[in-house]
């Protein structure tokens, strides 16, 4: 096959030479081995490095078509409870009949959040997401369903295990316990959350929108 180049011939004009390939048999010969490369012979490059829980969730949250958020719930590690495990706590100077009221149930919950079939990072932004708008609402007591666990993995008791975490990071919660029978017994909790500084403004609003 031929080709053609252009080359400059001092002041004159250029002009085009024609080259071609070499046509001596022993050239060929000396080529008939060798194979052209193949589009397809590639090596694929494998990453065999094991990813640790921690990275692999880190990774999610990342990743997850979800509005990304700086709440601080750490992924990082946590503190594995039993499946059967009460949860409960509750922030200096919350008064005990508060505190006992919140545990026995009898404030009203007027928001309930299921994060069961949720994906981890979910909910995760969901359960901080869920207590900033309640505080901003002025709702102070709202039900969490976080589940057992029995057979969750990695360990049992994962999901319910953050929640007991998270939490606590969470300057809005003042208080929390495992919820009663009722209310879903070791598979929810009450959380209590601290009033709103407008809370007053919220409640007249309120309540002129119940009358």
């Amino acid at each position: 096959m031929a080709y053609k180049r252009y080359v400059s011939n001092n002041n004159q004009r250029g002009s085009y030479m024609s080259h071609s390939l070499p046509h001596d048999p022993s050239f060929f010969a000396e080529m008939s081995d060798v194979k052209p490369l193949s589009q397809t012979d590639k090596v694929a490059l494998t990453n065999k490095t094991t990813e640790t829980l921690a990275q692999k969730l880190k990774r999610e949250a990342l990743t997850a078509e979800v509005e990304m958020d700086d709440n601080g719930l750490t992924i990082d590690r946590v503190e594995p409870i039993a499946p059967h495990d009460f949860i409960e706590y509750k922030q200096d100077g919350v008064q005990h009949g508060v505190y006992k009221n919140l545990r026995l149930g009898k404030y009203q919950i007027d928001v309930t959040f299921n994060m069961t079939q949720m994906k981890f990072d979910e909910a995760r932004i969901g359960l901080y997401k869920t207590i900033k708008d309640c505080h901003e609402r002025g709702i102070r007591t709202l039900l969490v369903q976080h589940g057992m666990g029995l057979n969750s993995k990695p360990f049992p008791a994962f999901l319910k295990s953050y929640v007991n975490q998270w939490l606590r990071q969470i300057d809005m919660v003042i208080a929390f316990h495992t919820a009663l029978k009722q209310h879903g017994g070791l598979t929810s909790v009450y959380v209590l959350i601290k009033k709103h500084p407008d809370q007053k403004l919220i409640n007249r609003e309120r309540n002129r929108r119940i009358g």
